[in-house]
């Protein structure tokens, strides 16, 4: 949680998170959400953060930055600690 505390760039319009409600795959996901969502909505009041689930979808998170340019990572079996650096990384890298 702590990679969360300060804002992200200004350069990052949205997050999004696309997940499975049930499955397997999408439980680090799942956690990521629960225990990180409030720290990063709490630094980052502005930007739209959207979960999306849906059965069978694979674990993904997309950020937007200016000018349309997205960048997402697949996290797919990952643990929350994991899914955490990832964001970070794309999160950063704005």
């Amino acid at each position: 949680m702590s990679l969360f505390a300060k804002a992200f760039s200004p350069a990052v319009r949205e997050l999004r998170i696309l997940c499975c409600q049930t499955g397997t795959a999408s439980a680090g996901i799942r956690q990521f959400i629960q225990s990180t969502y409030p720290a990063i909505k709490k630094a980052n009041p502005d930007v739209p953060i959207l979960i999306r689930e849906a059965g069978g979808t694979q674990a993904r998170v997309f950020a937007r930055f200016e000018q349309g340019l997205e960048r997402h990572v697949e996290v797919d079996n990952l643990s929350a600690a994991d899914i955490e650096r990832k964001v970070a990384e794309i999160v950063v890298s704005s």
